[in-house]
This record gives structure tokens, sequence and C-alpha cells, in this order.
């Protein structure tokens, strides 16, 4: 049997069950324990001198092979073109685009260096799938290194708009170079539709929708396959954590801080693409229009720290410290404090044991891949008497989870006007919306994504066919936008 060879920015060796085995880190750690394998990847460490080594580290039929990066490869590749660059750009925030030509060319030494360092760890029959935006010319640097293996790529986060990439200067590059891979995936349709929008009119590509399974696509001289796999949860298993900590010290510090009032409640990592400043906004303006709710309700907004040594990162939580200050100050009397806001961060079980508390999560990212939070929300609460989720239509999980709320995030008002239908949303409602809900996360679940994504790339010739387009570019762009019309339509 092929080794699985997962490649991804971090690698966090997992403890089973362990706080760190979130839902992807699990389902990637099943399929390698399944098969056999290697996880490889940064190790997180950061070098000022010296010379970074592979670390192997064995855990039964998973080999962990980790390295460090060294400071000046740190600043061009992860805190330059990858977090300054790529990620406003794919999450829709052009306005907060920094473009260096230098961190872009520290970008592809960096995916050239780590590619060479995989190499000789490679077997001939072994199938890689390569995750992330941090890695969009590893395929690229694999090829050049002569490697023949089927390699796939997932995106988890959006992939955006033609007009939005032609704000990156080497926007052409970047999808030349994603045309390396035998697969591609994407998080939901309307992020493959976007991809093949550029194929056809930016690229002069094509894409075939003739075959059953993922789309084909003939650009840059490449054959590839791409489809969408909606990342899922398990969220049996989110359920049974969350009924264990009930009776935990977590929930019992925090019921006994309500004081029978109701509960909503937020978990994001804190960055711009999340929405926190409007989500503050709209609660204020629940309060505001619903004097009622005063002292009813406490919101528990918990963001764990992230990128802190960059500019942007900071100036969100110096705006959310002064948003929940401000709002706090106006509204809260003696005995109550309407925003809870926490910069720190909890284990896998005590979020899930809290989401059960909640009466209602409030998930309204103003773009997310797919937020796999709204999914652990469902997943955890009491299916006798479940909150309600209120969602972004600009996450992805809101392609899926029809029992939401759907809220545009800009519309203050109207986050506010579906924080109060769900806090007074009677007891029926609430459970069909909820039991529609968890018949999709378990009918899509995270082995359901993996197992998916992996049969498609059993199944693609790799580049030892290397097939390549034909006909001329007029030709293949005309027939490219009747399939993409024809196909991806809505």
């Amino acid at each position: 049997m092929s080794r699985l060879i997962i490649v991804s920015n971090r690698v966090a060796p997992i403890s089973e069950g362990g706080p760190a085995a979130g839902g992807l880190a699990v389902g990637v750690y099943d399929a390698l324990k399944e098969t056999g394998g290697m996880w490889f990847g940064w190790s997180g460490d950061v070098l000022s001198s010296g010379q970074p080594h592979i670390k192997v580290e064995e855990r039964g039929p998973v080999t962990f092979a980790t390295i460090a990066l060294m400071r000046r490869d740190y600043d061009q590749y992860y805190r330059g073109f990858s977090n300054a660059t790529l990620w406003p750009a794919f999450h829709y925030r052009a306005d907060l685009l920094q473009y260096d030509r230098h961190d872009f060319e520290g970008y592809c030494r960096v995916n050239a260096w780590l590619a060479q360092q995989l190499v000789p760890l490679l077997r001939e029959d072994d199938v890689i799938w390569v995750h992330d935006y941090h890695l969009i010319p590893f395929a690229q640097a694999l090829r050049a290194a002569g490697v023949k293996n089927r390699i796939g790529f997932f995106l988890h986060i959006p992939f955006p708009a033609s007009q939005v990439l032609l704000a990156v200067p080497p926007h052409r590059e970047l999808v030349e170079a994603l045309c390396s891979f035998d697969l591609l995936g994407f998080q939901t349709a309307p992020d493959l539709r976007a991809f093949c929008d550029y194929i056809v009119n930016e690229a002069n590509g094509t894409v075939d929708a003739s075959a059953s399974g993922p789309l084909t696509v003939h650009a840059f001289g490449r054959t590839l396959r791409a489809s969408a796999y909606p990342i899922g949860v398990y969220p049996d298993e989110i359920a049974e954590l969350a009924k264990a900590g009930e009776r935990g010290k977590p929930v019992r510090t925090m019921k006994a801080t309500l004081h029978s009032r109701k509960l909503i409640m937020s978990v994001d990592r804190l960055d711009y693409s999340k929405g926190l400043v409007e989500r503050f906004r709209a609660f204020e303006r629940l309060l505001e229009h619903a004097a009622a709710q005063r002292n009813t309700v406490s919101f528990l907004q918990i963001a764990p720290p992230t990128r802190a040594d960059m500019h942007a990162y900071q100036d969100i939580r110096l705006q959310l410290e002064g948003e929940s200050g401000r709002i706090n100050g106006r509204f809260a009397e003696l005995d109550w404090t309407p925003i809870l806001y926490i910069h720190k961060q909890y284990e896998r079980s005590v979020l899930a044991a809290l989401f059960r508390t909640a009466h209602v999560g409030y998930v309204t990212p103003l773009r997310d891949g797919m937020n796999l939070v709204a999914k652990e929300y469902v997943s955890a609460q009491d299916p006798e008497n479940p909150g309600v989720l209120v969602l972004s239509r600009f996450a992805g999980a809101a392609q899926e989870l029809d029992g939401a709320l759907i809220v545009n995030p800009v519309d203050i008002d109207g986050m506010a006007e579906a924080l109060a239908r769900a806090l007074e949303m009677p007891l029926a409602e609430r459970q069909a919306r909820h039991r529609d809900m968890m018949v999709q996360l378990r009918e899509n679940n995270v082995s359901v994504w993996r197992d998916n994504f992996m049969r498609d790339l059993q199944g693609v010739n790799s580049a030892r066919s290397g097939a390549k387009s034909t006909g001329s570019g007029k030709a293949r762009a005309a027939s490219g936008k009747k399939a993409l019309r024809e196909t991806l339509a809505g």
C-alpha cells in the first residue's frame, strides 16, 4: 500500500485525544495511522544562527518530520508573503495587502528548500497531500526536482474572485504553480468557481465537466483535476466531550458568573477576517434596541492570540479591547458585565462544554474558508435543549448548515435582529434546526472529507503521464467558459 505524505506549514505531533487534536489534525492523523506515512513541515522554531536539520519522530506507523526556519526565511516566507500578502488577499481584504518582491522571492525560495528536504525521504509510490496557502509552489518545486508522485493540494482558506486575486502582483505565477498539482481541493463550490473563472478568463485555459467526479482543468501546459471538498468534524465525539465537561469547573464557574442569564458565545482567533468589531457592535445594537435584554444576556468572546508580531493583529487587539471597554462602560451594572472578552487559549474539551452551555453560537466572519467553530458549536448542543447558531453567509459552513440563522456580517442591525430572534426562539424550532444540522454533520464528517479527497487523488493520472493542453487559446477559452457556465451556475 502506498504511504501517505502530509505536508503542511506547521506540524504539531498530537497525542490521542489531546488538546491539539482539532478536526483537521485528527482527520489527517487518522489517515496516516490507517495507511502508514509521514507528516512533514515546519516545526515552529525560528533560528538566528546555525543550520536547520530535520528532526524525525516515530509514533507507530506515523513519522513526524519537522525542520526549523532561519529568521530571514520566517520573515519573508511566513510573516511576509504568506500572511501580509496572501492572507488578506484571499480573505478579500486587498486594502490590507502588503507586497514586497523580496518576500515573494523568499516565499518561493523556502518552498523550494522545504521540497528539497522532503525529496530524500520520499518513495516512488508515495502519495503526497499538501495543505494550504503557505505551500502553493510546493508541487512545482517537487516537479523541478524530478518527483513524479501523485500530489494533491487542499486550500483551507477562501479562493478569491479574479478581480481580487489580480491585486496580488505575482497572481499568474501562483496559479501556474497550483497547476503543478494533480488534484486541487477547495472548501466550497464558490471557491472552486472563483478558481475556474481565473483559469478561463485570465489564464486562457479550459474547464471540462464532461467526466464524472472532479472538473478537469487544462492550463499552463498541464492537466489537473479540481473539486470542492468541505471539511467536517466528528460531531458525536464533540458531543461526548461537551457532555462530559458539563459538570466541570469551567462550566460551573461560567454558570455562577451568569446567574441564570442567557449566554451568547464566540470563539475565534484574533484576526481581522473574523468580523469581531462588527460582532461587538451588533451586540451593542441588541442592547440599544431591546432594553428587555439588558442584564438578561451576556456575550462571551474568546479570542486566542495569533501572529502577535504583526502590526495588523496588534491593531485589532487594541480595537477590540477598546470596543469591549466602551460597550461595557455604557451598559454594565454592578452585577452584570455585558461582554466577557478573554484573550487566551482553552482546550477543546473546555470549549465544547462551554458551547453546550451557550444559548447562541455567534459565528460571523467577514470571510472564512469553512469555520469549524460553527460545526463544533452545533455538535456540542444538548439535542433536548439546543442553542441557536447565528452564522455569517461568508463562512463556508453556511453552504451546509441550513438550520442556522444566516446573516450578513456588515449588517449590524440585521445581526442584532438575528441575536434577538435566536434568544427568543421556541424549543420545537430549535430542536428541528439542530436535528437537521446534525444529519448534515454526520453525513459529511472529517473522515468523509479525507476519504473523498484521497479517492480522487488516487484516481488521477500522475505526473508520469503529464497530459498537455491542446487546441488554440481562443477555442479552449470559449469551451472553458461554456463548461464553466453550465456546471458551476449559481
